[in-house]
């Protein structure tokens, strides 16, 4: 595998000109460019900054290819009104557990113009939501994450994954977890125009430093949401 050395020009290029000519004819002639600029950068950025967010989230998975830390560039169109075939961007995801059925993970998302990156859970599966709920009945706990949320807030991050209009059955109605009863998945993120970091390679420290913020978020909803 090549070393990570940016998400450079060639790369952005790419991902602008997909998003002007969202099309199969134009992707098929772009493939090389994809191969080279896309699929190739990607796998050598998860193999690198995995490796760095192994110091602080020493069982974090990655594996660097399509469907492990690689989403893929095709999207569902089956139940969507848009329906152009192809991501604009870059997904990439590191997760703890099986990858499938995971909880928590460290997630990054690059468009041509900015990037999105964030941890935590875009929704609860129904086990995981009722875990969550039991540990905000006790006031400790949710005064515990609170404090996790302000401090993620606090670093720059928004909080995200509020649903709920009403508490549940059965919540026990303190103060401290009266709102975090209400949430159906629980995560911190950003969107940030391209960092100089971008095209280069202390692309990987840079996030690596950002999701390291977030880590005691993550180490949080494994410890406490996580199957028992």
């Amino acid at each position: 595998m090549s070393e990570f050395t940016g998400f450079g020009t060639e790369t952005r290029k790419f991902l602008r000109g997909l998003g002007k000519n969202n099309d199969k004819a134009w992707f098929e002639a772009h493939r090389a460019q994809y191969d080279a600029y896309y699929i190739e950068p990607a796998k050598a950025f998860v193999e690198a900054v995995g490796l760095k967010v192994e110091k602080f989230a020493p069982n974090i998975s990655f594996e660097p290819r399509v469907n492990g830390s690689i989403f893929r560039v095709n999207r569902d169109i089956r139940f969507s009104k848009d329906k152009t075939p192809y991501k604009d961007h870059i997904d990439l995801w590191l997760w703890e557990g099986q990858r499938k059925t995971a909880l928590s993970g460290f997630f990054l998302r690059i468009r041509h113009d900015r990037i999105y990156l964030g941890a935590g859970s875009h929704g609860f599966d129904k086990e995981a939501l009722s875990r969550f709920r039991e540990q905000m009945n006790y006031e400790k706990k949710a005064k515990a994450l609170t404090s996790l949320l302000k401090r993620a807030e606090r670093a720059g991050f928004s909080i995200s994954g509020r649903h709920y209009k009403k508490p549940p059955r059965g919540f026990n109605g303190n103060a401290a977890g009266a709102d975090l009863v209400l949430y159906a998945g629980l995560s911190a993120s950003v969107e940030r125009k391209r960092p100089p970091e971008l095209g280069t390679a202390k692309f990987t420290t840079y996030c690596a430093r950002e999701w390291k913020k977030l880590a005691p978020l993550h180490r949080w909803l494994m410890a406490e949401v996580g199957a028992r």
